[in-house]
């Protein structure tokens, strides 16, 4: 799954602060804004981020990126794109984190609950190898900054 989310971005009439405010068509209620069009798409990164961060804590599925059809998209950064896709796949296979820990060797779920931390800096190589103990593995695609 990729997670580049279609976004909405209108310049903000000077009444409304002449901002620029970027909407998540896929995404309830999401909505950031920036003084400029750079500062309001590096805070739409920031906000997918703190979406995305936000359902794993929760333990909640999200939305698939619906079709960009000529919009612009933004996705997470490559950690938290990571540990997004681990945390889907633990969803959609029904795997614990203690059977996800057992396949990994571990004789507690500490290090897997690190894993899906948002606010943990996880190594590459331990999502890489819970990927592999769920048959799956992460692809590395170079995109262009929206």
């Amino acid at each position: 799954m990729r997670f580049d989310y279609p976004i909405e971005v209108r310049p903000m009439t000077p009444e409304e602060g002449g901002r620029f405010l970027v909407q998540f068509p896929d995404w309830e209620n999401a909505v950031t804004e920036g003084d400029d069009l750079a500062e309001a798409l590096t805070n739409a990164v920031d906000c997918v981020e703190t979406m995305i961060a936000d359902r794993i804590i929760r333990r909640e599925g999200f939305p698939e990126p619906s079709p960009a059809r000529g919009r612009r998209v933004v996705g997470p950064g490559s950690q938290i794109g990571a540990k997004a896709a681990l945390w889907l796949v633990l969803r959609e296979q029904g795997v614990s984190l203690n059977e996800l820990a057992r396949r990994l060797g571990h004789d507690s779920t500490l290090q897997v609950r690190r894993l899906l931390d948002p606010r943990h800096a996880s190594r590459l190589e331990l999502i890489d190898a819970a990927l592999a103990a769920l048959g799956k593995r992460l692809v590395v695609e170079l995109a262009d900054v929206a």
